[in-house]
């Protein structure tokens, strides 16, 4: 279907990563007093759970729009469990508030949404990571 292409670059004196996309930009850091960070940016978890959270939101948004209907608000809140030496992200949860114009039930919408979001189904489906040296 197509491809997205994002960019991190050293940021100078700061130990620090600036990522963009497009026209956007992101600063990726650790914790302070981590592995030389300054707790200037997102470290990779948070950057995970908002990368999660983030779509799921979109995708609410996209399918209100598809079922014609108006969201008043949207609150989601992403919790990740990491364990493990290496690191590693073991499970997920979101808990979703989504507040409708008519006032209607949004389970439906939810569901719709949960089962297009791309982050969250592409995550636990397994995607493939390759990482090449220049």
């Amino acid at each position: 279907m197509g491809k997205v292409t994002v960019e991190l670059h050293s940021i100078e004196g700061k130990q620090a990563a600036l990522g963009i996309a497009g026209q956007h930009t992101v600063v990726v850091d650790r914790p302070e007093g981590s592995a030389g960070g300054r707790g200037i940016g997102f470290n990779g978890a948070q950057l995970l759970g908002l990368t999660i959270g983030g779509c799921f939101c979109n995708d609410l948004r996209y399918v209100a729009e598809e079922m014609g209907i108006q969201i008043q608000s949207i609150a989601v809140s992403v919790e990740l469990e990491l364990e493990g030496t290496p690191i590693l992200t073991k499970a997920a949860k979101l808990e979703v508030q989504c507040t409708l114009e008519d006032g209607s039930n949004p389970k439906e919408l939810i569901n719709r949404a949960k089962a297009s979001c791309m982050a969250s189904n592409s995550l636990s489906r397994g995607i493939p990571v390759e990482i090449l040296q220049n």
